[in-house]
């Protein structure tokens, strides 16, 4: 009985050690929320009537690396988000389907910066913590 479980043991501590290598070589998964929120008027079409909209964004990235260049370059990635708001219409902005297209959009506008900015596109993807239009 003895030898069965010093068997057991010996066949268990390789799998234990691959699976602890494995956590440690995965990379850490961090979100980074841009504060303060985005606030800014859209639909500058002319029209009377003032349309507001009020965003709080996080970015979900992988590793430290990642993180810190996020951060690094936060101005510019605010930058380029308030630019696509502020082009955005009532229609753009009416739906669900039309907040997903903009949340896919965003996402590819933060990449498009990371990988100008670092040869990476680094963010994993772009969550709307909340979004308010009025």
């Amino acid at each position: 009985m003895r030898a069965w479980i010093v068997l057991m043991l010996t066949l268990a501590m390789p799998m234990l050690a691959t699976a602890e290598e494995a956590e440690e070589g995965a990379a850490k998964v961090s979100y980074i929320t841009l504060s303060p929120p985005f606030v800014g008027n859209y639909g500058l079409d002319g029209s009377a009537k003032l349309k507001v909209y009020k965003a709080d964004i996080s970015l979900r990235v992988s590793g430290d690396e990642a993180a810190k260049a996020v951060k690094a370059n936060e101005p510019l990635i605010r930058n380029q988000l308030v630019g696509l708001f502020t082009q955005q219409t009532s229609e753009s902005l009416g739906s669900v389907e039309a907040k997903e297209a903009l949340r896919q959009q965003a996402l590819k506008q933060v990449q498009q910066v990371m990988n100008d900015e670092t040869g990476k596109p680094m963010v994993d993807d772009l969550l709307f913590n909340n979004l308010i239009v009025q």
